[in-house]
């Protein structure tokens, strides 16, 4: 069995999705490995890993809009408020996502669905550095 690993560095430009589905399958051509699983973590406690829907960015904006309805960044609801109105309320949108994703690999490709994306949803307001480990085990 072969292990591969690579730290990506994605930049963020505020609130919202940046989509990483061709970088981790970049990462997955590189590692040589055709057949396996993708293992994903993300490094931080504001921001999260989906698998979703890459046709309409409809999904997308009702995905967030109902977060922030499920969620509300008032200022007023949490007491951990030391680095603004939108920390505690990314940190509970990361608890009900994800920080980590596993996607198997056939034939040196990400095995996903015709219509899935892999993305980074940042929960911040402001930009941020985000550095996600991207581990790829299997068959060579």
């Amino acid at each position: 069995m072969s292990h591969y690993q690579k730290l990506l560095k994605i930049t963020t430009t505020a609130k919202g999705f940046t989509r990483i589905t061709h970088k981790v399958q970049e990462a997955v051509a590189d590692s040589g490995i055709r057949m396996g699983i993708c293992h994903l973590f993300l490094r931080h406690t504001s921001a999260s890993l989906i698998i979703q829907e890459n046709a309409d960015p409809d999904v997308l904006d009702d995905l967030a809009n109902f977060f922030s309805k499920l969620v509300p960044e008032d200022g007023k609801s949490y007491i951990h408020s030391a680095e603004g109105k939108d920390d505690m309320p990314a940190h509970i949108r990361t608890v009900l996502t994800h920080t980590s994703e596993q996607i198997p690999v056939n034939q040196g490709r990400l095995v996903l669905g015709t219509w899935q994306g892999i993305y980074l949803w940042e929960h911040r307001s402001h930009r941020h550095d985000r550095e996600l480990v991207i581990h790829i085990y299997g068959e060579s």
